[in-house]
């Protein structure tokens, strides 16, 4: 079990680069990218994620981004976007969500702008920050859980060699109103990586 006395001073990334992508917290100048990538997106990303209907406007990005900021400095989130590394583009966003620092264990999400699509942005981002959360904060557990129906999101965890542990029957509901199962992909510390 790794324990901080004083959590706010736990030490974070202040960036992870791969072959193609760069992944770091959110700045404040974020969030016309964002906003430009979910409105760009918002049919395509609305099938698995509601949130994005409520970006209709650039201050809506811009609580968003203000809002990972602050639960970065708090160490209570660490949700980050992910550029191409490259261009500088904004390709899509990603986290590193604790969920029982007692274990510790987190959950990776991720989502990307259509046209990322197909680049191995997300598989690339997956591994370096679950790498990262087993290194660096002693992670023990890393989850993702997607859509059953989000077949490409299911492909990224395999990708990152993440083990399909079960289906959650029924277990919410999508934005079309259709109850939904969730997959649950896990990695231990343990697991080959």
């Amino acid at each position: 079990m790794v324990t901080h006395p004083y959590p706010t001073l736990r030490p974070m990334f202040d960036e992870l680069r791969g072959q193609s992508v760069l992944v770091r917290p959110y700045r404040e100048t974020d969030a016309s990218d964002v906003f430009q990538a979910i409105s760009e997106s918002r049919d395509y990303l609305l099938p698995w994620l509601p949130f994005a209907a409520h970006y209709q406007r650039v201050e809506e990005a811009q609580e968003f981004v203000n809002r990972c900021i602050a639960h970065w400095q708090l160490r209570e989130d660490f949700p980050v976007g992910l550029w191409d590394l490259a261009s500088g583009r904004f390709v899509g966003s990603s986290g590193l969500h604790p969920r029982d620092w007692n274990i510790p264990a987190f959950e990776v999400g991720y989502w990307l702008r259509r046209e990322a699509e197909g680049h191995g942005y997300v598989t690339e981002a997956v591994k370096l920050l679950s790498e990262y959360a087993f290194m660096a904060l002693g992670a023990q557990r890393v989850f993702i859980r997607c859509d059953a129906r989000n077949a490409r999101s299911a492909a990224v965890a395999a990708r990152a060699g993440f083990v399909l542990e079960g289906r959650l029957r029924r277990d919410s509901i999508a934005y079309d109103g259709v109850l939904r199962d969730t997959l649950i992909y896990a990695m231990t510390a343990e697991d080959p990586r």
